[in-house]
């Protein structure tokens, strides 16, 4: 990274390529505070990431991006200057069968985020 972010949110932290990313994170950013925020579905699982629960620049949060309140206290909490999104609806097979819980979570999920960042970062 070229700017030291203070704080960083990994949205579907819990997922197989986000606990990765979020491992990678807060093993060589120790300065920086990683939130990682996941819905805990059926992609999201806590034990991907148990080798770092314990770190001190670890924060996890349970919660959905698609409640837009929630999403905008939690940047108001936690000064977040830098934004991951990968918390998203993927399964090819659960698109067919419900094709709105994709258009939620995947558009109105990320306009919470974008509205909520602009709020945040435009003070």
């Amino acid at each position: 990274m070229n700017r030291n972010f203070k704080t960083i949110l990994v949205t579907g932290g819990a997922g197989f390529i986000g606990s990765h990313v979020v491992r990678r994170l807060v093993n060589n950013y120790p300065g920086s505070k990683i939130i990682n925020l996941d819905k805990l579905t059926y992609a999201g699982n806590l034990q991907n990431i148990t080798d770092i629960e314990n770190k001190s620049n670890y924060t996890f949060v349970k919660g959905d991006i698609t409640d837009g309140a929630f999403i905008d206290n939690l940047f108001q909490k936690n000064d977040i200057d830098a934004v991951i999104h990968l918390a998203a609806e993927s399964h090819v097979d659960r698109s067919i069968s419900n094709p709105t819980e994709f258009a939620i979570t995947n558009v109105i999920g990320t306009i919470n985020l974008l509205n909520a960042a602009k709020k945040e970062l435009g003070k």
